[in-house]
């Protein structure tokens, strides 16, 4: 999949709908995820400042933040978050499709398993319950790959399912005129 780097940073951006985050409680054991993002969009410009915003207080900000270009088809270089700049950075190999690092000087790191925005509500429910629980040792990986054992990953129907579960019927033959 080929990513797109805009260097651009228009100067005003739409207001975000509020960020869908599940967090890991406070806690001495800990987990290889901090929570679980499930982004609106595969615009990362337009879906980040609601994360960094949920995640940080008046004196806090989210500095940097990385992720792998298969999710993402354009990745800006830098974001406008709440009167400061977020810097972008991504990496192919080193990081899960399905992660994002968020990087904080005052309050550190969050790795936040990110569930793509096409899942079904079922599916994210269970994928960020699953990434928030406290001592959690499985991997973004894991979890995306349990999720889809399940059959239910993206929460689309095939058509025949749609057709049955959302009211419809099979035709029935014309009556004949004898």
């Amino acid at each position: 999949m080929n990513a797109t780097i805009d260097r651009t940073t228009p100067r005003e951006r739409a207001p975000s709908p509020p960020a869908r985050l599940s967090l890991t409680p406070s806690s001495t054991v800990l987990g290889r995820l901090d929570g679980a993002w499930w982004p609106r969009s595969r615009n990362l410009f337009r879906a980040l400042p609601a994360l960094a915003d949920a995640l940080i207080g008046p004196s806090e900000l989210v500095t940097r933040v990385t992720v792998n270009p298969v999710g993402w088809p354009v990745i800006p270089r830098t974001i406008p978050v709440s009167g400061h700049i977020v810097h972008v950075g991504w990496f192919t190999d080193e990081q899960h499709p399905h992660t994002l690092v968020l990087l904080s000087r005052t309050v550190g790191r969050w790795n936040l398993l990110v569930v793509p925005p096409e899942t079904g509500a079922a599916a994210a429910a269970r994928l960020m319950y699953a990434a928030a629980t406290v001592g959690n040792r499985r991997t973004a990986d894991r979890l995306m790959a349990d999720e889809e054992a399940t059959g239910d990953v993206t929460g689309t129907r095939s058509g025949e399912e749609a057709w049955e579960t959302d009211g419809g019927a099979w035709a029935r033959p014309p009556l004949s005129r004898h």
